[in-house]
Order: C-alpha cells, then sequence, then structure tokens
C-alpha cells in the first residue's frame, strides 16, 4: 500500500513545525515540508521522533514564478502527493494610515498569491488522479477584521472566496478542502509580524502568548483535516466574533473596538 503523501508549507515554526511533529508520529505517512530557511527545515525533521520519512524541500512563497517548478519536484520525491497544507505566510501589526503599500503587497504575495500559485501548479496532478486534498491555514481574521492587521486581514478573507470556488469547481474530480480558521495560538508569529515599514515587530502580545497551546491544537487541526471538515473555528473568546458577525456586524464593530487587541 502506497504511503500517504503530505506537503506542509511554513513548516519551519510555529504551527507547521507542530503539525510536521504531529503526523509523525502516524504510519504510513511520508512528509515533505516547506519554507523558505532549509536549514531550520533540517532542524525541525532532525526532532522528528520516531525517526520519520521527511523530505526537505525549501520554499518562497514571494517567489511565485519558481512554484511550478518546485511542485514537480514535490512530486518526483515519492511519485504522488495526497494532501497539501497550506500553512506559510507572515501577519501584520501596523495601523492603515501607517503602513507603507509595498506591506500590504508583500502580505498578498506571501498570504495569497503564493498560496494560490502553489495549490494551482498542484491542481492538475489531483485532477489525473481524481483525489486530493487541501488543507488551508487561514485565520478567524479570515472571516472578520481587527485592527492593525489590514493587509493581513485582506489576504485572509481572500483564500476563504478562492479555496470555496476551488472546492465548487473540483468536488467532481474527488478533491477536498479544508479551511482551518484559528485565532490566538500561542507561536512566534506575532514577533515576525510585518510591521508599518516592513520590519518587523520583535516582540508578542499578551493575546498571542495567552492563546491556545500549540500541541493540543495541531492535535485537533489533524483531526478535522483527516475528517475532511470544509471549515473549522478555533480559539477562546476570539472564536466568538465569528459567530456575532453573522449575527449583527454593527455589534461585532463595538465589541472589537472596545477590546483594543494589539
Amino acid at each position: 500500500m502506497k504511503k500517504r503523501v503530505i506537503w506542509i508549507t511554513g513548516a519551519s515554526s510555529g504551527i507547521g513545525e507542530a503539525l510536521t511533529k504531529q503526523y509523525a508520529l502516524k504510519k504510513d505517512i511520508a512528509l515533505i515540508i516547506s519554507s523558505r530557511r532549509k536549514s531550520e527545515l533540517e532542524r525541525v525533521a532532525a526532532q522528528c521522533k520516531p525517526k520519520k520519512e521527511i523530505a526537505v524541500l525549501p520554499l518562497d512563497l514571494e517567489k511565485t514564478n519558481e512554484v511550478k517548478q518546485t511542485v514537480q519536484k514535490a512530486i518526483s520525491i515519492y511519485g504522488h502527493i495526497d494532501l497539501l497544507i497550506n500553512n506559510g505566510g507572515v501577519s501584520q501589526r501596523s495601523l492603515i494610515r501607517n503602513t507603507d503599500f509595498s506591506v500590504f503587497q508583500r502580505l498578498i504575495q506571501i498570504n495569497y498569491l503564493g498560496t494560490v500559485a502553489l495549490s494551482h501548479a498542484l491542481l492538475p496532478h489531483f485532477v489525473s488522479r481524481q483525489k486530493g486534498h487541501y488543507a488551508v491555514v487561514t485565520s478567524v481574521m479570515g472571516k472578520y477584521g481587527s485592527p492593525y492587521r489590514s493587509g493581513y486581514c485582506g489576504a485572509k478573507h481572500a483564500l476563504h472566496g478562492f479555496f470555496d470556488v476551488l472546492r465548487m469547481e473540483h468536488q467532481k474530480d474527488g478533491i477536498d478542502v479544508t479551511l482551518i480558521c484559528p485565532g490566538f495560538v500561542q507561536t512566534q508569529v506575532t514577533i515576525n509580524a510585518l510591521t508599518g515599514d516592513g520590519s518587523q515587530l520583535g516582540q508578542n502580545d499578551p493575546a498571542t502568548a495567552n492563546g491556545l497551546a500549540l500541541q493540543p491544537f495541531v492535535k485537533r487541526v489533524v483531526k478535522a483535516i483527516d475528517q475532511k471538515k470544509w471549515e473549522v473555528t478555533f480559539g477562546k473568546k476570539e472564536k466568538l466574533g465569528v459567530y456575532l458577525k453573522r449575527l449583527s456586524n454593527k455589534l461585532l464593530h463595538a465589541i472589537v473596538i472596545r477590546s483594543q487587541v494589539r
């Protein structure tokens, strides 16, 4: 029986690293892990216990012109791919008026266009096999907005629109789509977030520091993917905003403003 091949982007830290280590515990799975930093990918692969068949494949989501070649390399490693977990991305912490337009462009290029380019390039492989699964780590910020995250929210909202349509168009081809919408999770995402001039924030915030514990969270993510859920939301009180928006945009607006989350 062929092993189930899982390709994880953004695997050098945070959610992607934790997902890699969680899937490494499963039998009959081969992993491909990607991010810009090859040395960090090699560190993650070496730390997986028990020792697992893990292929390291560097990938820069900003370089969309290289994506097709990377997809062909990924397919050639094990001969096929069953699941692509689109997890690579970057966050933002800056007010709109203080943000260079180039920062918005980067957020769209990495979080949206890079993910779309990779998924689009892999699509013919999934169609030819008449099966395949995309899991996309978006955010509760793909469902509603919050100050200091304008460009990030825009990119995450866009992912929902694209992958909802991909599911509609290719369900007939045996292709599944799972949208993962986390709230605050205890990772380095805020520390690495882009500020208004494009530099990294370099510090954490209380909401992220007190967010969901990473390991229990990724276990729930793996379960949702295995169950081929269409969309699943994780979080503490910020999760409620997804449901509140359906009730009243004005009420959600007032609550988010009062929360003063940075």
